[in-house]
């Protein structure tokens, strides 16, 4: 197969001398195999884990960290990466895969879960900042073998399809009416010195944008979480 080289003349610009010019552009020779060569290197390259690229690099992995979580009322210990997430912590390590991990960037908030009371995307935060903590998740809302009213309502109402994303707005429900209940305002609360224990749909839908529904099934989760704010005042 033929072979492409550069010129082998070349006119001299701004006064640079032809020898400087190809000592620093030498003649490079470029055949089908040096093409495949260099494009299958840079494939098997881009497809190695993080961990065997930085193998050369003397890097050390973390020392494994001791916690005590409390989850659900029963404490639990564990020896954990520090960089561990506090859902994989409760999928990977405890089981509880209720909390799921839809987009693990804290956009979609299926992992929501409940710590010391306040909503959180378990996903964006690490399991060691949690050491000590009540972690309430949606395995741990239910009374026994009666439903919690927020689970009840959602059933009722039908505010699901696939599911994917409900222990999520169930645990996110559950934390918004306490802070409602508390007087946490939210972006469309129009009087900030009237109670904010009486939601409009508006305001149920502002402070639940934070968790997506991908079969759009809102209109029965706004009904859901009004009827459970009822039962639950």
């Amino acid at each position: 197969m033929s072979q492409a080289t550069l010129p082998q003349t070349y006119p001299a610009k701004h006064g640079t001398d032809m020898e400087d010019t190809y000592a620093i552009f030498p003649t490079v020779e470029v055949t089908r195999r040096t093409v495949i060569e260099t494009g299958t290197t840079a494939l098997l390259l881009s497809s190695l884990p993080r961990g065997a690229l930085a193998a050369g690099t003397g890097q050390v992995d973390p020392v494994p960290t001791s916690i005590a979580l409390r989850i659900n009322g029963h404490l639990h210990n564990l020896t954990l990466d520090p960089r561990t997430t506090l859902l994989d912590a409760l999928r990977e390590h405890l089981a509880l895969t209720g909390s799921k991990k839809g987009c693990d960037h804290g956009q979609c908030g299926a992992c929501t879960v409940l710590v010391e009371g306040r909503r959180i995307n378990s996903c964006l935060t690490l399991a060691v900042m949690h050491d000590g903590q009540s972690i309430t998740t949606v395995e741990g809302l239910a009374f026994g073998e009666d439903l919690h009213p927020m689970q009840a309502a959602l059933v009722e109402h039908d505010g699901f399809q696939c599911g994917y994303c409900t222990s999520g707005q169930i645990c996110s429900a559950v934390g918004m009416l306490a802070e409602s209940r508390e007087g946490a305002p939210s972006y469309v609360t129009a009087d900030l010195t009237q109670s904010a224990t009486e939601l409009s749909d508006d305001e149920i839908r502002e402070r639940m944008s934070g968790n997506i529904c991908r079969c759009a099934a809102y209109p029965n989760i706004v009904a859901a979480i009004r009827q459970a704010m009822g039962e639950q005042t």
